[in-house]
């Protein structure tokens, strides 16, 4: 402290003079003021030699431990060839293996490392993949892969995926991967094998993609839980309908064998089926289905899962191609519009349907008397009918097919019988039934009651002949 004393002091003085040259030489020469304020700045510093130098300022101390590594992987960077001609495959893994391998923190499900939101970047290339790029660690997750395309080379194994994210051993952690986007991709399978494969993993986004040229399954996700799926394009073949190939469509574009999935604005342009489902509680909303035609063997959506549906199907479009439930329990489908006789068939394995609801859609056909909704009993008929709700729908072109039944018949005599068998949807199950009884004959109060229900026909009987008018509803939706 004793020679820092007298240097600040130094300095302030230097200060000082400044500032009274500066205000008292304004008559001279600027160079000349200058000069002489420099001269008499030296001559200040020429203090005492036996003062020690001020010390140098400490730099701050080098943090410890490895070096920063950058929370981008660029697949170039590594050797990848952005221009497809060369096998890329070794690159886009190590690059890959690096990110899952980066600096974490914390955790996110218990045993996921949070790998802070590192993305692989493909840089807006085309690489080249020859076997399925398979995450080689589990228990990592907060990672994006994006911005390219991938695809299989010839030589890639028929039954595999391009992007594989499942357990390399099949063991790890209760879930192997969390919070895993796939966004702003192209794959092209090349006809061999599939587009993504996810499994036993959690909270995984797959958004924006294209994904073309499979032969298996565009996208499957297997257990795990919420996989969503949004924006994205998926295609065997490359068409925008009206194909002379789609007689030979094969595939399955979205197999959903998973629980609490999604999705969202989801195009299916070409496959055999649009969507499998044998997962529970799993929602699809602004979903678009032009794959193969039910006419030549295509399914639009197929929901797969006999007594434990729990499936919601909203908002969506079903072009030339329907809807397959097999004995559906809680199965939900509204507010969708089915063209070109696509329609919805409901399938007995077990003779179980429970807790449907088909209301508020729209259905527009080519008059061949194609019904909205058909029974496929062949297998076994459906006993077990509870809280099945088909009503409400906009129907042109196609047999309205209804679990409530309306009609009216007029005449003069003692029995009147409504045929409800033209709209009814299951056959000879009439147990709730209102009518009026509607009587010009003012001399006559005659007694009437309901009679029979028998094969949906609703004969009601009165004990004196007379001109009158019944009108009926019935509901097979309550047991």
């Amino acid at each position: 402290m004793g020679t820092l004393r007298p240097r600040l002091a130094l300095g302030f003085a230097i200060l000082l003079c400044t500032f009274f040259f500066m205000f008292h030489v304004h008559g001279q020469d600027h160079h000349d003021q200058i000069r002489k304020i420099q001269d008499f700045r030296d001559s200040l510093l020429q203090t005492d030699p036996t003062l020690p130098p001020l010390p140098s300022p400490t730099p701050s101390p080098t943090p410890s431990g490895a070096p920063f590594q950058p929370s981008v992987y660029q697949v170039t960077s590594y050797g990848a060839d952005p221009t497809g001609k060369e096998d890329s495959t070794e690159a886009v893994m190590n690059a890959i293996t690096d990110a899952l391998n980066g600096p974490s923190d914390g955790s996110l499900f218990s045993g996921i490392q949070n790998l802070g939101g590192a993305r692989v970047d493909l840089e807006g290339g085309t690489y080249v993949i020859s076997r399925p790029l398979q995450f080689p660690v589990v228990g990592r997750g907060n990672l994006m892969i994006h911005g390219g395309t991938l695809k299989a080379s010839d030589t890639f194994p028929g039954d595999k995926y391009i992007i594989d994210l499942t357990a390399p051993s099949g063991g790890g952690p209760a879930y192997s991967f969390e919070f895993i986007t796939f966004r702003d991709l192209l794959l092209n399978s090349n006809f061999r094998g599939g587009g993504i494969q996810v499994e036993k993993s959690l909270r995984i986004s797959i958004d924006n993609c294209y994904i073309t040229h499979f032969t298996t399954n565009g996208i499957l996700v297997k257990s795990g839980h919420e996989t969503y799926i949004r924006n994205t394009f998926l295609g065997q073949h490359i068409t925008a309908g009206g194909d002379p190939g789609e007689r030979s469509f094969s595939g399955t574009a979205i197999n959903l064998m998973g629980n609490d999935n999604a999705l969202t604005d989801v195009v299916i342009f070409s496959a055999q089926i649009g969507v499998m489902i044998s997962g529970q509680a799993n929602l699809l909303s602004g979903v678009h289905c032009y794959n193969k035609a039910t006419g030549f063997g295509g399914i639009g959506i197929y929901v797969k899962l006999p007594g434990k549906t729990q499936t919601r199907i909203v908002n969506s479009y079903m072009d030339y191609t329907g809807i397959v439930a097999e004995d559906p329990v809680q199965l939900h489908i509204s507010n969708t519009f089915f063209l070109g006789d696509a329609n919805v068939v409901l399938k007995s394995v077990n003779g179980i349907i429970a807790g449907v609801n088909i209301v508020d859609n729209m259905f527009s056909g080519s008059g061949k008397g194609i019904g909205i909704v058909q029974l496929d009993q062949k297998n076994k008929a459906f006993a077990a009918i509870d809280e099945v709700v088909v009503d409400r729908n906009n129907v042109r072109g196609m047999k309205v097919k209804s679990t409530v039944g309306r009609g009216s018949v007029q005449g003069n005599g003692t029995k009147w019988t409504v045929d409800l068998n033209p709209v009814l949807l299951f056959p000879n199950l009439v147990k709730h039934v209102q009518y009026s009884f509607s009587s010009s004959d003012e001399n006559l109060f005659p007694k009437h009651a309901l009679r029979s229900t028998w094969d949906n026909r609703v004969v009601i009987e009165s004990d004196v002949e007379v001109a009158a008018e019944v009108f009926v509803t019935v509901d097979q939706s309550k047991s």
